[in-house]
């Protein structure tokens, strides 16, 4: 018979669960509290005690309501397919009886991250369990899960059942979005970032995708630029900050000569004006309406680079963000002539408007490493701020004409043959509020996002896949 793992409970509470469970196809054993729940030990226990054709996993704490025939149509669909594992939407119903429709995203092959959501009741093939588990040598305490789906992901499919089979009920408090988007740079996670990076990283040597640290050397001196830096501001419909983000960046103290060019994408809201005026009195203020109205961020950001004005190096500045001082641009040449890359990304303070910094603060990225952080870019969703480019690069490769994911598209495709510079120091103070575009996501916008950038990232494996197999080769 198939065996459902649920989290621990006292033997005092189980009574009701099970009752709720009963199910003929299935038996349920509750799992041991000295493990975490994620952990390999965990993984292993649940290895040595399954039965029947397939396992169930319950992977968070709330409380489950199996939907009819939930365990043998995911285990019917898992003979059907033949997948090593499976998942399926469900229903979250709140504290306060409030139940909404949990969609979830399909797997693919660049959905590396270590926090793909795979719902809270997961199918595995019982047989690709015990030999997934059979070729585990590490302990990980965090990224035992981790290493278990990335381990199956290369025996066979992992379904996702785009049917609503279960109904997930809140008993306790839910991280919130704001928190989990960041908690991957929190400095609170940071052994179990190791764990989940060595994972990673083991996966792409396995799959023929990791890049050993050889780089491509590059010139920066080998064009003639008149400007030496150019801050890059892409803006529509910011009227209540785009005066701060322009102050913060014509502030500069700099001993050679900068620009900002501010691509206005046909603002509606008075931003225009306000560009307009800031920009009699600044004459290294350059303000570009587009000519086509189908621009989205890093369209906005090729016009601005391919501007005749703009400078050796590219700083980016969002509209709603400011610098947190008047020597960033400066620090950041002087860290392209120092470390000789194309690409720099300094780190970031998340605050309120009045400055204040709010959780987790700063983000740093201090998981980045020169050796393996093009790497360990492929289980991350972001690479930080400012981003910062050598502009002949840039332009030769150019960002996708989309508003999300084009900073990390550009990161990795240069990655994979450069050096990226890092600066740890906080140079850029990340404006949090209720406009930004990620403030407060719906799941659709969220899962239309992680789809995005799990695209991008298959893409990378694609080609860094053909580019060892060339070096193999040669």
């Amino acid at each position: 018979m198939n065996k459902l793992f649920l989290p621990y409970r006292h033997e005092t509470d189980r009574q009701p669960i099970i009752s709720r469970l009963q199910d003929a196809t299935i038996d349920v054993e509750f799992l041991d509290p000295d493990k975490p729940l994620r952990s390999t030990a965990m993984i292993k226990s649940i290895a040595n005690n399954c039965s029947g054709d397939y396992t169930f996993i319950m992977l968070g704490e709330n409380t489950l309501i199996p939907g009819r025939d939930c365990f043998s149509r995911m285990a019917a669909i898992g003979s059907d397919t033949g997948a090593v594992m499976l998942y399926a939407d469900y229903r979250h119903r709140n504290t306060q009886g409030k139940t909404t429709d949990c969609q979830l995203i399909d797997k693919q092959e660049g959905a590396l991250r270590d926090d793909f959501d795979f719902g809270q009741l997961i199918a595995l093939k019982t047989a690709s369990l015990r030999e997934a588990v059979a070729e585990m040598t590490s302990e990980y305490r965090a990224a035992g899960f981790y290493d278990l789906w990335l381990r199956l992901s290369r025996y066979g499919e992992i379904v996702h059942i785009n049917e609503y089979l279960y109904t997930i009920e809140e008993n306790t408090s839910s991280t919130s979005h704001h928190e989990a988007q960041f908690s991957y740079v929190d400095p609170r996670n940071r052994a179990s970032q190791i764990e989940m990076e060595e994972v990673c990283t083991a996966y792409l040597k396995a799959t023929g995708v990791w890049l050993a640290p050889a780089f491509k050397e590059i010139d920066l001196e080998q064009e003639k630029f008149d400007t030496e830096a150019t801050v890059i501001i892409p803006v529509k419909n910011r009227c209540t900050t785009i005066g701060d983000a322009l102050e913060s960046a014509l502030s500069q103290k700099t001993d050679f000569p900068y620009n900002v060019i501010v691509v206005d994408n046909h603002s509606s809201d008075g931003t225009t004006e306000i560009i307009d005026r800031i920009g009699k009195t600044h004459n290294n203020l350059i303000h570009i309406i587009p000519d086509r109205e189908d621009l989205g961020i890093g369209g906005c950001w090729n016009l601005a680079a391919r501007h005749e004005k703009c400078g050796r190096y590219a700083c980016q500045l969002d509209s709603d963000d400011v610098y947190c001082d008047s020597n960033v641009i400066s620090r950041i040449v002087q860290e392209f002539r120092r470390q000789q890359v194309p690409m720099i990304i300094g780190s970031y303070r998340l605050t309120d408007f009045d400055g204040r910094e709010l959780p987790p603060g700063v983000i740093d990225h201090r998981e980045w490493t020169p050796d393996n952080g093009r790497n360990n870019a492929l289980r991350i969703n972001g690479l930080g701020a400012p981003r910062c480019f050598y502009t002949p690069l840039l332009r030769e490769i150019g960002l996708p004409n989309t508003s999300y994911g084009e900073d990390y598209a550009i990161g990795l495709r240069i990655s994979r043959e450069y050096q990226i510079g890092r600066i740890y120091d906080v140079l850029y103070n990340c404006r949090r509020w209720e406009g930004n575009s990620d403030a407060a996501p719906s799941r659709e916008k969220m899962n239309a996002n992680n789809t995005y950038k799990d695209r991008l990232r298959s893409w990378e494996l694609q080609a860094r896949r053909r580019l060892n197999t060339e070096r193999e080769g040669k």
